[in-house]
């Protein structure tokens, strides 16, 4: 649990340092103290959970694929908001945009307003699945952003298969 608080508070910098922003303490983002950031991380990312789960036991009725659109994506959103409890905002949107990560979160982003405006605005629940399996590809390729090396290592694997 220690490794994990200084971590997150920027004493241990390691594989972020080429970020090109730099590292604020934990304190300098939130005035939130450790235990609510943990409690305010597990309820936002249990919540999130929860979202997927609902959206997937709603998919058997009339406009379920759309509902389900709907919670798999508001169930993202609360899974990347709930890191920002631990980080605090302003960090955790520089880690987000930060150069090696822009495309990733801007592609999230980008699946995750679609899958919304297929499934409510234009009503089309076979495009709206799409976009959810789109916005989950988007999603792992956004969290493995945070893994040393795993995207490159994802890209040569996947290469070398084809």
């Amino acid at each position: 649990m220690d490794k994990l608080r200084r971590v997150l508070n920027g004493n241990d910098m390691s594989g972020d340092e080429g970020e090109g922003f730099a590292q604020l303490p934990i304190g300098d983002s939130s005035s939130l103290d450790w235990s609510t950031r943990i409690k305010g991380f597990i309820i936002c990312f249990v919540l999130g959970f929860i979202m997927s789960i609902i959206g997937t036991a709603l998919i058997p009725l009339p406009r379920g694929l759309a509902l389900f659109a709907l919670f798999y994506t508001l169930g993202n959103g609360c899974s990347i908001a709930s890191t920002m409890f631990l980080m605090g905002p302003w960090r955790q949107m520089k880690k987000m945009f930060s150069e090696k990560r822009v495309i990733s979160t801007a592609l999230v982003i980008v699946f995750m307003v679609l899958t919304l405006l297929a499934a409510l605005v234009w009503k089309k629940s076979l495009l709206a699945i799409i976009f959810c399996c789109l916005q989950f590809f988007a999603y792992i390729w956004y969290s493995i952003s945070y893994i040393p090396y795993a995207q490159e290592s994802v890209t040569k694997a996947f290469m070398s298969c084809i």
